[in-house]
């Protein structure tokens, strides 16, 4: 599991994390929402070590995310940063091939290769394996960086924002790829998502924050009720069931 306590991050004087604490189960889906500026992306980036913590705590898998290795915590955990940035003109095989480097330290065996084809595969790249990454469309890269991820073949997947820039179907296809990916193969998901639907729809468990602070957290039937999503968006969301799902209808 994922253990989170008494976190905080501040940027100068502004606290964007506020003393927070949690424990992400392992196994399954478990989505972060909230508005714009909540602090969902920083806090996977602090469980992720991408930036350093002002304060508190975390493990993953029992590694305290502070003082582990880089190269053993990159063999349990991956993360997809909500930016990217080439820095060198790179063929989609080639990106997603960098997924492999904690285990192959950049001399890929014939398993590292097959990881790497499997992910193309999955993220449905295969017609595009030897393109350049500048030459694909929005979405089709946002595919490729998730296929680098995935390549990492690392048990716990963090994932921010990975529905950015994707059209209807191919988000569809993304988290049923990632529901996929917990259930068959046992990996722990954890995604930053702005439509509260998908969190519905594919979550195990959803984390909602505001303002730098975790102010629910608990399975979707929980969570997607009309009076908790008020305290967290501040605006009225109808709650229709559908399909045994319960869907926020937030537009009207």
């Amino acid at each position: 599991m994922i253990t989170v306590r008494n976190v905080t991050k501040r940027y100068g004087g502004t606290t964007v994390l506020d003393d927070v604490s949690c424990e992400i189960p392992r196994g399954g889906i478990t989505s972060i929402i909230g508005p714009n500026g909540a602090g969902k992306s920083t806090l996977l980036s602090l469980v992720s070590r991408l930036q350093p913590m002002d304060a508190g705590r975390i493990s993953v898998a029992g590694l305290d995310v502070a003082a582990t290795p880089s190269k053993e915590l990159a063999k349990t955990m991956a993360i997809l940063r909500q930016e990217n940035h080439l820095t060198m003109r790179l063929t989609v095989r080639d990106l997603v091939a960098f997924g492999r480097f904690p285990h192959s330290g950049g001399r890929p065996t014939i398993e590292d290769l097959e990881h790497v084809d499997e992910a193309i595969r999955q993220l449905d790249l295969t017609s595009m394996a030897d393109k350049f990454v500048d030459e694909l469309s929005g979405g089709q890269r946002q595919r490729a960086y998730i296929a680098m991820v995935l390549a990492q073949d690392t048990e716990y997947l963090l994932l921010d924002e990975p529905l950015n820039n994707l059209d209807m179907k191919h988000s569809v296809e993304m988290m049923r790829l990632l529901r996929r990916l917990a259930d068959e193969l046992g990996k722990t998901v954890v995604l930053v998502v702005h439509d509260i639907n998908f969190a519905s729809c594919y979550s195990d468990t959803i984390l909602a924050m505001k303002n730098g602070r975790l102010i629910h957290q608990g399975a979707p039937s929980d969570i997607m009720r009309a009076g908790m999503l008020y305290d967290v968006y501040d605006i009225d969301i109808r709650i229709e069931e559908i399909d045994g799902n319960r869907i926020g209808v937030y537009f009207a």
